[in-house]
């Protein structure tokens, strides 16, 4: 056959940047999935990426924080329109830099989440998601504690729709511990415990279950004295990575 030096080439270079392609795929299939955590509170990132490491080890996860965001929201007293505004941008910042899911680790932030979600291109989810699903499994009366009425408010709204889509009639009572966070905020994290444990003692007295709206509270749970019959006592961060792994392998 004679060489035709002017279709060879141009068939090399096809066949060429067809295997490039096939190795491009092969390279995206292969590649871990990228999951984003958007953060309002640095210090509970190490645990939250131990947990990812955990329960999504095919999942490459990486974070990002602004603690303004909860800090305007317990300014304004709930999330308004422009805190929503501000979220909303860092989720699809989120996902042009690859996210394929987006968890929303602040609990304060969850109206503005579920707001958002059915806009979002990938799945997002609020870390108290699976806290609230397994508090409803677990018991009639469910006490909520928190420290701020920012957390509370959204945490018990949750609770309740999850009732409601599960067809149970919980009885849901609520409590913030007056004075926690701000002794939080000054420094002093052994009078934050201190007042944390006894609205957990209060509420695991009254109800079937007890949720802590807020991961900082898990802390004051050393102090108290574990006895048989004591209520399960759920915080959001292993219960919502939890939660998480379960959506996305679906």
């Amino acid at each position: 056959m004679p060489y035709d030096s002017a279709v060879m080439p141009r068939e090399a270079k096809r066949c060429d940047r067809e295997k490039w392609n096939l190795q491009m795929h092969e390279q995206r299939y292969e590649s871990p999935q990228s999951l984003a955590m958007i953060h309002t509170v640095v210090g509970l990132i190490p645990e939250l990426e131990s947990l990812a490491r955990d329960h999504l080890p095919d999942w490459r996860v990486f974070n990002m924080l602004d603690e303004s965001l909860l800090r305007v929201t317990i300014r304004d007293g709930s999330v308004s329109a422009m805190t929503t505004r501000r979220l909303t941008g860092m989720i699809w910042s989120a996902v042009d830099a690859g996210a394929e899911a987006v968890l929303v680790t602040c609990s304060s932030l969850g109206r503005a989440v579920e707001r958002i979600a059915p806009l979002c291109p990938v799945p997002l989810i609020r870390i108290d998601e699976g806290m609230a699903r397994e508090a409803v499994a677990r018991g009639d009366r469910i006490g909520v504690l928190a420290t701020l009425q920012t957390t509370l408010t959204p945490t018990v709204e949750l609770i309740e729709r999850v009732s409601r889509e599960a067809g149970a009639d919980r009885n849901i009572s609520s409590q913030v511990v007056g004075g926690a966070f701000e002794t939080l905020q000054s420094g002093d994290r052994e009078g934050h415990d201190a007042r944390v444990a006894e609205g957990i003692a209060k509420l695991a007295r009254e109800n079937d279950v007890v949720v802590l709206a807020q991961a900082s509270m898990a802390r004051a749970l050393s102090r108290l004295e574990p006895r048989a019959d004591d209520p399960p006592v759920l915080t959001s961060p292993a219960l919502g990575v939890a939660h998480v792994a379960r959506l996305l392998s679906r």
